[in-house]
């Protein structure tokens, strides 16, 4: 049974979860969240940053997007608010220069609200002290805490 919409969680998928749908040593966790995203259990919020970042993946792991259904993505576009946030984390130094589409995702799931971002990125989104840092940043900048974790973490109701 799919729950009601008000109670899916948003959570924002970065690119390194769609690419581990082919990837030996995570494809059967990105698989298992991909297919609770197509059934309805969560809400994938895509970004603009998710999108650029697929049109250089193979076009395998571009395919994996059309397989799952419209009403269950949400689109984020790139605004002056995410990139604004995206520089405060590098200015702070949470990451540097090199890392900037990785501020980006989580500027982005920030802004938007999202549950969670989910990640594959263990050296520069899902590791305690960036998360510490990440989450500094937007506390000092007016936004709420933002889970960072990676899709084995990601559970719907069923798997209770």
């Amino acid at each position: 049974m799919i729950p009601k919409k008000e109670l899916v969680s948003r959570i924002y998928v970065d690119t390194s979860v769609i690419g581990g749908y082919y990837n030996t040593s995570v494809k059967k966790e990105s698989r298992r969240l991909i297919a609770a995203i197509r059934q309805g259990f969560f809400s994938m919020l895509l970004s603009d940053l998710v999108l650029a970042e697929l049109a250089e993946a193979p076009q395998i792991v571009q395919e994996v997007l059309t397989t799952i259904p419209l009403q269950h993505i949400e689109y984020i576009p790139l605004t002056a608010e995410i990139l604004n946030l995206r520089d405060a984390y590098i200015i702070a130094g949470v990451v540097n220069e090199k890392s900037i589409n990785d501020a980006g995702h989580v500027a982005a799931a920030t802004i938007a609200r999202a549950s969670a971002i989910v990640s594959w990125n263990f050296k520069h989104i899902v590791r305690l002290g960036k998360i510490r840092g990440y989450n500094q940043v937007n506390l000092a900048n007016g936004y709420g805490i933002l889970t960072i974790i990676s899709p084995q973490g990601v559970r719907h109701n069923e798997e209770n």
